[in-house]
């Protein structure tokens, strides 16, 4: 919307009284609009970001693009992370470090139970997860990712995991009261609408002092939407907006180090 309007009024200044005395009177009345504007925006923060609302050139079509991109992802460490499967160690160990800040200790979340959401062959639950707590639960939209989880690419660590969840995200309700941690990871590509109701069913999921941990591309400016695979990525500031608006409080917030400049920041919440 910003930027439909900057573009509008530049427009004006190519086409209106560019040679008239009233060229100055446009021009104040610009500035003075824009000052106005951008104060409100401030004010009302989630107005800044039109292309992530509720219908995104139609909702159900957003999801049905990811859905089918995934059907045809591999389940494979290759298929969930694209071109980048390199990074993957340097990823795991920095989500191991920041996990243990919440965990074991007091006032700090327990070990008995996780949630990895949109799990995808249980990368996370492997490497990060099943390492800290007794007990997983694993959801994914994918059915080929699930199957392949359990059957083969976690081993004997698949008679850890109490339930597989088959569930998109926005249709997805945890159980109440039930997990320590729960886990987002490049998962969180829902509309605002859906991602804020979503962030809320779980609080009520969690036990207490537990957490939920979000980790995540970051783009560097506004919001960014991939078009191929229906994902969008949002600056860390407007992530913020989500949380507090799905009634959260935010603990800490770190970048994940060690990730070549070719990609968009990745952080953890």
């Amino acid at each position: 919307a910003h930027q439909a309007l900057r573009d509008r009024w530049k427009n004006t200044d190519e086409t209106m009284c560019r040679h008239s005395m009233s060229f100055h009177l446009h021009h104040t009345l610009r500035s003075e609009f824009f000052a106005s504007y951008l104060y409100l925006v401030e004010k009302i923060p989630l107005k800044l970001f039109p292309v992530t609302c509720e219908y995104i050139k139609g909702e159900k079509q957003f999801y049905y693009r990811a859905q089918k991109f995934y059907e045809d992802v591999p389940a494979s460490e290759e298929g969930m992370m694209g071109d980048f499967v390199e990074i993957s160690n340097v990823d795991l160990e920095g989500s191991r470090q920041f996990l243990k800040r919440f965990v074991q200790g007091p006032g700090k979340a327990g070990t008995h139970c996780a949630l990895d959401c949109g799990c995808g062959i249980g990368r996370v639950s492997k490497g990060v997860l099943l390492p800290v707590f007794e007990k997983m639960e694993m959801a994914d939209m994918m059915e080929h990712f699930l199957l392949h989880a359990h059957e083969e690419y976690l081993g004997d660590d698949a008679d850890r995991i109490q339930t597989y969840y088959c569930y998109n995200l926005q249709d997805f309700t945890p159980p109440k009261n039930k997990y320590d941690v729960i886990w987002m990871q490049w998962v969180a590509h829902l509309t605002d609408k859906d991602l804020t109701n979503f962030l809320f069913r779980c609080q009520k999921s969690l036990r207490p002092n537990g957490v939920i941990i979000m980790k995540d591309n970051m783009a560097r400016q506004g919001c960014k939407l991939d078009s191929i695979d229906s994902s969008i990525s949002r600056h860390l500031d407007i992530m913020k907006v989500i949380i507090a608006k799905a009634g959260l409080e935010i603990l800490a917030i770190e970048m994940q180090e060690g990730l070549p400049e070719v990609i968009m920041p990745v952080w953890m919440i």
